[in-house]
């Protein structure tokens, strides 16, 4: 695969590679009352990056804790756990599968599913570097999510539809 000049793009060897849950981060960002800036993290509970013999086939997938949602005021993290929201009780975590990974005019981009409180939709994760070096791969990518597209839909109007979802993920053999 090419390096894209909207990627750095530098493919480990092929083979499995674990997430290392305490290195990595997974960010979010949106707006309360439409104007307020909300930024929080969720924290990763285990994963894996397979990197295929032929790059387009290779996949991740990645498990969230949902009751780690936190952006730093316990009244709202407490509020967004509960059933309003992610209802972390009956749907302890968040999961992403991808299975595609395209490279295009536009950089390249990770194909897969998300699953937010037991609905499943497609995501694009812009891919914005994979460096593999020795036995390990740095990633960093951005999507934005919807949502109201996962049932999660109170508080129209108090708490921002989309959200912007921030990824910086190390992994090693």
């Amino acid at each position: 695969m090419a390096i894209s000049s909207a990627a750095e793009l530098s493919l480990p060897a092929a083979g499995t590679y674990e997430i290392d849950p305490a290195a990595s981060t997974v960010r979010f960002a949106t707006r309360a009352l439409g104007l307020l800036p909300v930024h929080g993290t969720f924290g990763i509970r285990e994963g894996r990056i397979t990197i295929a013999e032929t790059p387009e086939a290779s996949s991740v997938d990645v498990e969230m804790d949902a009751a780690s949602f936190a952006s730093g005021i316990q009244r709202r993290d407490d509020h967004v756990r509960s059933s309003d929201f992610l209802d972390v009780e009956r749907h302890p975590s968040i999961q992403f599968r991808g299975h595609s990974l395209d490279q295009s005019a536009q950089g390249v981009s990770l194909r897969g599913e998300l699953t937010v409180c037991g609905v499943t939709q497609p995501v694009v994760v812009a891919i914005g570097s994979m460096v593999g070096e020795g036995k390990r791969v740095t990633a960093n990518g951005t999507t934005t999510i919807d949502r109201y597209a996962f049932g999660v839909s109170k508080a129209k109007g108090m708490a921002a539809r989309r959200l912007k979802i921030t990824l910086d993920i190390v992994a090693g053999r």
